[in-house]
């Protein structure tokens, strides 16, 4: 038998809102994709989500979406012109940071807050990858939600991998999360067993695509790509 495939994990940010087009913080708002948010993600499907194509809904072993309304109309659009749509399935694993006190707020904004009140910051006022979020998640329990993130899809991955009774062609394994800016980021970074503070290297664009995988065997984790299918 011909050595199976190393799984795929796709991480795909939701398309544009008017919050991440103004720089906003948006955790547990349930702001809408905008028109053109929408269209990004209808021009994308077809290009990356279908049977033969990147994420190949029969090659999808585990399907994680962020509870907010602009993760699941995303992953709705990815599909909508795919003979084949898998099924939704809410994750709160992958939702985004919660901002807590700085939920809907700008950058320095939250600043001017934290400097009246006398609280450590970065050099722009506030470093959310050192000061985490009062009210809201830490940098600590962010990076914990992410780690069970990361494990529950290496275990999918490890259980298809390991499974003797493979499915006919290989089929299956693939994982794909539908979620956020910073979640996506800080998953990138946990994926390659970084520290929270190291998403700082990575960029996802509202409707981006990434791929984590793996190199030789299970043990070894890497970035495919990044940003595919941005216009």
């Amino acid at each position: 038998m011909a050595p199976k495939r190393l799984p795929k994990v796709f991480l795909v940010r939701h398309g544009e809102t008017e919050w991440s087009l103004n720089g906003r913080h948006t955790g547990t708002s349930d702001i809408p994709l905008t028109k053109n948010g929408e269209k990004m993600i209808s021009i994308l499907g077809p290009k990356v989500a279908g049977p033969g194509k990147l994420i190949d809904p029969t090659l999808l072993s585990g399907v994680m979406i962020s509870p907010r309304i602009r993760a699941q109309k995303t992953f709705e659009l990815l599909f909508a012109s795919s003979e084949i749509k898998p099924e939704l399935h809410i994750d709160e694993r992958v939702r985004e940071w919660t901002y807590g006190d700085y939920e809907g707020l700008l950058v320095h904004e939250v600043a001017e807050i934290r400097r009246k009140k006398g609280l450590p910051s970065g050099e722009n006022g506030w470093d959310i990858w050192v000061d985490g979020c009062e009210g809201g998640e830490s940098v600590q329990q962010m990076s914990d939600r992410a780690d069970e993130a990361v494990k529950a899809v290496k275990e999918i991955h490890r259980a298809w991998f390991e499974d003797p009774s493979r499915n006919d062609n290989d089929k299956g394994g693939d994982v794909l999360i539908v979620s956020h800016g910073h979640f996506s980021r800080i998953f990138l970074a946990r994926w390659l067993g970084l520290s929270l503070d190291r998403g700082q290297l990575f960029v996802l664009d509202p409707g981006g695509v990434c791929v984590g995988q793996y190199y030789h065997d299970l043990k070894h984790t890497a970035v495919g790509a990044m940003n595919l299918g941005v216009l």
